[in-house]
């Protein structure tokens, strides 16, 4: 790609290639949500994106958008900036995994491409951030990483945490609070359909706690087959 994105058109990037996960298209409300942008802003700058050579998006009036090949691609450029960067302040700079992502999305759009190899290089060439996330490779392939929300889970299942939604600071600090972080191991207790509310076991001794869907829905597991 030739010149340099612009900031917006990075976040926005970063956004769609979020938003379309699922579905493979993000709305422009859902990405006036996320960028806290009116939608009128959104649809100008989508039609931008679409009109850039080589196009970043497609755009459909009333489907949503997605990434072109080209968008998919700098997209994840952004990520991998934005990943380790979150990283290196964990690692390196001693922030909460609470503080890294604000940190990160000023961060991310102006290092060099130099310096993010060094950060990675002075990792250990790390596979996945604070959160779980995984880190694209410098040749901008993706790891493999958990897709099964802890909301899906039922009583009788034991999973371990992969990733968590990094976006929301107050959510990550609750996370903390309660031992919910990568790696540790979750034990369904109990479930109920009224409210979407899971009762789990945080570890092998832990009392069990109440989490809703709200929170489990942002928490992305490995589920353990049955001992």
């Amino acid at each position: 790609m030739g010149e340099r994105l612009s900031n917006s058109m990075e976040d926005y990037l970063k956004a769609i290639y979020d938003l379309s996960a699922d579905s493979g298209r993000a709305t422009t409300n859902q990405l006036a949500r996320r960028l806290e942008v009116a939608p009128a802003s959104i649809t100008g700058m989508i039609q931008k994106m679409a009109a850039y050579d080589p196009p970043l998006v497609e755009y459909q009036k009333h489907r949503g958008v997605s990434l072109t090949p080209a968008g998919e691609l700098a997209a994840l450029e952004v990520i991998r900036h934005h990943r380790l960067i979150e990283l290196f302040l964990q690692e390196v700079l001693g922030y909460t995994w609470d503080e890294v992502h604000a940190e990160a999305d000023r961060l991310e759009h102006v290092i060099s491409e130099e310096f993010e190899e060094r950060i990675a290089q002075s990792l250990g060439f790390p596979l996945q951030d604070p959160h779980g996330e995984p880190i694209p490779a410098n040749d901008l392939n993706l790891p493999p990483s958990a897709n099964m929300r802890l909301s899906e889970l039922r009583p009788n299942q034991t999973a371990v945490v992969e990733r968590v939604d990094a976006t929301n600071a107050d959510l990550l600090r609750h996370l903390s609070s309660i031992g919910v972080v990568p790696k540790v191991h979750l034990h369904i207790v109990d479930y109920s359909p009224f409210d979407d509310n899971i009762h789990l076991q945080v570890g092998a001794e832990a009392e069990p706690i109440v989490l809703g869907s709200q929170i489990t829905s942002r928490i992305f597991v490995e589920v353990l087959p049955v001992s």
